[in-house]
């Protein structure tokens, strides 16, 4: 996987809008991470002198459209709240691209990708389906409830077969996205399959092991609180079988075999 340059400047915000509930997406005129950005990766922004958010927070890099960069957000503590505060015209401090992405087969077409979100877990995905343009893709979208679900017509727009699971049965598969993806995996078969996932927790164990019982490459996008982002802090830091690593500096992207559970 090639290196990327990092960079650290003062972007200006484009749009910053809500689109659901507690749902938000920026644009910010990136043109360096733009070009330099992979799948899974991500960028850490800061929010001035703002008293109760003292340190830069991380954020999944959720499209590229051109030199612009395009943040899912969902606002849940004292940074998305700064966040969503923030209009345009304005501007942001912002490092990145940060951490190692998804990495991508050189013959794409041979693989099968089943692509899984849980939740937030859709931010980093859309990036990732449209670098794997070209090849049939299956999406599984998992939400508590219908109105929670994100994403699923940017999926479409991309030719992604797209699957829904609710936890309470108001759309689609009733249940949760892992037990959709037992069931999606049995139809379509095992062979050549090879699972990109990013949400909970919870649900990233389960991928690991079901990946694991049918010996399917699976790559899985870690959600940590992160101080620093770029290595130093240690903060970040999982027990994996190759010892103690940095989901901001290893990761967050990791093969799901490797994570000690």
């Amino acid at each position: 996987m090639r290196l990327n340059k990092t960079f650290q400047f003062i972007t200006r915000i484009i749009e910053n809008r809500k689109i659901k509930a507690t749902y938000w997406r920026a644009l910010l005129a990136a043109p360096q991470i733009a070009s330099n950005a992979l799948p899974g990766q991500f960028v850490q922004i800061w929010f001035g002198n703002n008293q109760e958010v003292f340190l830069r927070r991380p954020f999944s890099i959720h499209r590229v459209r051109g030199e612009r960069l395009e943040i899912l957000y969902q606002v849940l503590g004292s940074g998305t709240e700064a966040f969503s505060k923030k209009k345009p015209g304005g501007s942001l401090d912002i490092i990145g691209p940060l951490g190692s992405g998804f990495k991508l087969p050189a013959a794409t077409r041979k693989i099968k990708p089943v692509i899984v979100a849980g939740g937030m877990g859709v931010a980093p995905l859309v990036f990732l389906a449209k670098k794997l343009a070209g090849i049939p893709k299956r999406v599984l979208i998992g939400a508590k409830t219908s109105g929670q679900i994100l994403c699923e017509k940017e999926f479409k727009e991309l030719d992604c077969d797209v699957k829904i699971a609710t936890d309470d049965g108001s759309r689609g598969f009733k249940g949760y996205v892992s037990d959709l993806l037992k069931k999606e995996l049995s139809d379509i078969g095992y062979q050549s399959v090879q699972i990109y996932a990013c949400g909970p927790e919870p649900l990233l164990k389960k991928v690991a092991a079901i990946s694991s019982k049918h010996n399917i490459p699976a790559q899985i996008s870690l959600e940590e609180h992160m101080a620093c982002g770029i290595g130093a802090c240690l903060g970040c830091a999982i027990n994996t079988h190759a010892g103690f690593q940095r989901v901001c500096k290893e990761g967050p992207v990791f093969d799901a075999k490797e994570i000690v559970w």
